[in-house]
């Protein structure tokens, strides 16, 4: 067994709200871009006095942002590229992350303090690219999605001193770690410079002159790029053992409750692991990644071939609970909540929180509005709400209605 190193998750920050959801719920670590250079041009995204302040959040709760620069950039962004990185120096950000190597030449000259690593867009599967990368000046790789296990083992004995980074949960590309270019091809956005409109997703059909016909895989639908999501809570020791230092979740386009959900999932896997008092079983953790909207998921390549990576049936499940509050005001016996999701008195409700609450479930006996006005049912856009509850909720925690119990 390899020494045991570190062990960061890694989660994504679409802006600046989802970044405090993260670390609430548990993450070590943020990804995030600015509003150029990052290739999640449709997230929010931060402005430089968001990141600014991002980094002094994250710092002041003993977290870490590193900060996505990892288009294929052209020869008109590299002026722009060289300020941008002097920027993160002088903020603090931990790291930036860069795919193309004259963008990690500029960032190396631009800002020598600033830590880089390797985006998963550079399509590092072998262990001498990784040795080539750490040669250069890399300290982390963020290994291709298509390794096994037993590959990233490799790498790491090849490459001791290198931090490695791998993905275990979220969407997955149809294409070699996300360098796709059927959506330029069919909508004129390029995924490699941050606009993919996600054409894998769509339902595809043959088109003769005049006539169309449907495309079905045994029946089961016609979604035949749609890559399932990936889910590699089941495997994390063995990661850790291959040598895997920082484990990523995929998702900066996703929903707050998304990012909380699967956050607290993998927060309560790797405490469990760590030997930490849970009263969440491994098959309690699982079922958590399953109330938020997902695919059928998928190990993809982490046990070795797989050919069983394709979601034909649909393009995403609903998950098996509702996102209806945030807790914004916590309290003992009443909380501050704003309504996100319908939801009325008498209905059945769940706490997703970090804390020992998580999982308890409670009926909506009270409720009323900001003046104190009774309210039966919560359907304004928003509101702010007061709530009684029989356990102590914080801000930050959500409050979800399993899909079963909705009236």
């Amino acid at each position: 067994m390899k020494e045991k190193r570190f062990s960061e998750l890694l989660a994504p920050a679409g802006n600046f709200e989802k970044l405090k959801t993260a670390l609430y719920f548990g993450a070590d670590a943020v990804y995030l871009g600015g509003k150029d250079f990052s290739l999640r041009s449709f997230a929010d995204n931060f402005t430089a006095d968001e990141m600014k302040r991002a980094v002094e959040t994250a710092h002041a709760a003993g977290k870490k942002v590193y900060v996505t620069a990892n288009i294929f950039a052209r020869n008109a962004d590299f002026s722009a590229l060289s300020d941008y990185f002097r920027f993160l120096s002088e903020i603090g950000a931990d790291a930036a992350l860069v795919t193309d190597a004259g963008v990690f030449a500029a960032a190396r000259a631009a800002a020598p303090a600033l830590k880089l690593h390797l985006s998963t867009q550079a399509n590092t599967t072998n262990k001498y690219a990784a040795k080539f990368w750490y040669g250069e000046g890399a300290e982390r790789v963020v290994l291709a999605r298509e390794l096994s296990v037993a590959e990233i083992s490799e790498i790491r004995d090849f490459c001791p001193e290198l931090q490695l980074e791998a993905f275990v949960h979220g969407a997955m590309c149809i294409s070699y770690s996300g360098r796709c270019l059927l959506s330029n091809y069919l909508a004129g956005r390029d995924s490699n410079r941050g606009e993919c409109v996600q054409a894998c997703r769509w339902k595809y059909e043959v088109r003769a002159e005049g006539a169309s016909c449907p495309v079905e895989e045994d029946a089961r639908g016609t979604y035949i790029f749609n890559s399932k999501d990936l889910n590699l809570i089941g495997h994390l020791k063995e990661l850790s053992e291959a040598g895997v230092d920082s484990f990523k979740i995929e998702g900066r386009m996703k929903s707050a409750y998304y990012l909380a959900t699967v956050v607290n999932a993998y927060r309560r896997a790797f405490d469990r692991l760590a030997g930490k008092p849970s009263a969440f079983s491994d098959a309690d953790i699982f079922g958590e990644l399953k109330k938020c909207a997902h695919r059928d998921f998928t190990t993809a390549y982490a046990l070795g071939e797989n050919e069983k990576t394709v979601n034909y049936a649909d393009s995403q499940t609903k998950g098996t609970c509702d996102f209806v509050a945030e807790v914004k005001e916590g309290g003992e016996c009443s909380a501050l909540v704003e309504m996100r999701n319908r939801f009325r008195v008498g209905e059945t409700l769940e706490i997703l929180s970090p804390t020992d609450t998580c999982n308890q479930k409670f009926v909506v006996d009270s409720l009323c509005d900001a003046e104190g006005n009774p309210v039966e049912d919560a359907k304004l856009v928003q509101q702010t709400l007061r709530i009684g509850c029989p356990y102590l909720l914080r801000a930050g925690d959500i409050l979800r209605r399993p899909v079963a119990d909705k009236k």
